[in-house]
């Protein structure tokens, strides 16, 4: 549905056409742009917890603005993380997921084997590394770095 350039008679009236288009070009977009981040953290060993953590770090980059992908609470919906070749799987399809994320949000103070190879791939594709705690607080974080040729 679109606004008539026409009135009631058939003619051409540009002058409401321009005014409600100015006022509907001013509205704000009802869900504003937000960039997506990659939540990387532990998912194996305390599984629960972990699982906890994990919403509840998607939930702080919610709150500052993010889209949160957080593959480690999709895949083991249907993978079985117990299974090597089905983690692998799990795996893979976080770091394709990663490559489309603007940045990678590492959380805790432990690295995982799979965290090891997330935070190797981010550095692989020069996408910017925050580290945070357990409390969400900023540990600190490596931008970018583009190399002049």
């Amino acid at each position: 549905m679109g606004i008539s350039r026409f009135n009631n008679e058939g003619y051409v009236d540009l002058t409401p056409y321009k005014a409600i288009m100015s006022v509907e070009s001013k509205k704000k977009p009802r869900f504003p742009f937000h960039p997506m981040v990659y939540i990387c953290s532990p998912f194996a060993g305390d599984v629960e917890t972990n699982i906890d953590n994990a919403r509840r770090y998607s939930r702080f980059a919610v709150e500052q603005g993010y889209l949160p992908i957080t593959p480690h609470l999709l895949y083991p919906q249907f993978l079985d993380d117990d299974s090597q070749h089905e983690r692998d799987i799990g795996l893979f399809f976080g770091l394709i997921l990663l490559d489309k994320c603007s940045e990678v949000w590492v959380f805790g103070d432990y690295i995982s084997e799979g965290m090891k190879a997330e935070i190797r791939r981010a550095q692989l594709k020069i996408i910017s590394l925050k580290y945070f705690n357990t409390n969400c607080q900023i540990r600190y974080k490596l931008n970018r770095i583009v190399a002049n040729k």
